[in-house]
């Protein structure tokens, strides 16, 4: 049950979540970006993930090496500033590129602001008190996918597995499976202990409100 706790915490970290949504987004609507070809969206993905998961990694493994973390774990909170600085530098960063790009929707980039939002929120409450960044990233991924779901999809969406299979899924079963796995991911940390429960609901707070947030100021 641990090594499947561990194996979830992995697979949905929060450093992966943007790209998941990103994806989510292409798949749901592909018609709010300006380009639908797959070189473009390819394109768009990678940047996408160097910035939200590549180089922060990078970051945290040098800071790893150079012994200002104890481990990639960082069950100390303090250990934990350094890394999220880092990573809110790239949020921040690929935000300011492109809220204002004609290419990026609003439904993609209100969400990377939502989750810089939530990464400096997270920072400062991990001052005084540590909070779980899985909460936060499950609370963020939970509000972000409900709303471009009802605000920019039409309730279906083609999901295309070759030319002659393509699948026709409800949104209502994207929200479905995204709460299981959501709840999945908070149940792993508790089970292995990287965090009580108030921190775990603490940091979903921080990640539902953040994005509401970032959607009224945003689109």
């Amino acid at each position: 049950m641990r090594r499947l706790a561990w194996i979830i915490s992995y697979t949905l970290h929060p450093l992966f979540l943007t790209s998941y949504m990103l994806i989510l987004v292409l798949l749901i609507n592909p018609y709010l970006f300006s380009f639908q070809d797959s070189k473009s969206q390819g394109l768009l993905l990678i940047s996408v993930f160097m910035l939200t998961t590549f180089f922060p990694l990078l970051s945290i493994t040098l800071m790893r090496s150079l012994g200002l973390i104890s481990s990639f774990e960082m069950e100390d909170r303090m250990e934990r500033i350094g890394p999220m600085i880092a990573t809110s530098v790239f949020y921040l960063w690929l935000y300011l590129n492109i809220k204002d790009n004609y290419s990026i929707p609003s439904a993609f980039s209100f969400f990377v602001l939502g989750s810089t939002i939530a990464l400096f929120i997270s920072f400062f409450i991990n001052i005084f008190q540590k909070v779980s960044l899985h909460g936060v990233g499950v609370g963020g991924f939970l509000m972000g996918v409900f709303l471009i779901g009802s605000q920019f999809g039409y309730g279906t969406f083609m999901v295309s597995l070759g030319e002659q299979r393509t699948f026709q899924v409800s949104i209502t079963l994207v929200y479905l499976v995204v709460i299981l796995l959501g709840g999945a991911t908070l149940t792993s940390r508790l089970l292995i202990g990287a965090h009580k429960k108030d921190e775990v609901y603490g940091g979903l707070l921080i990640g539902l409100a953040s994005q509401l947030f970032a959607f009224v100021l945003a689109v």
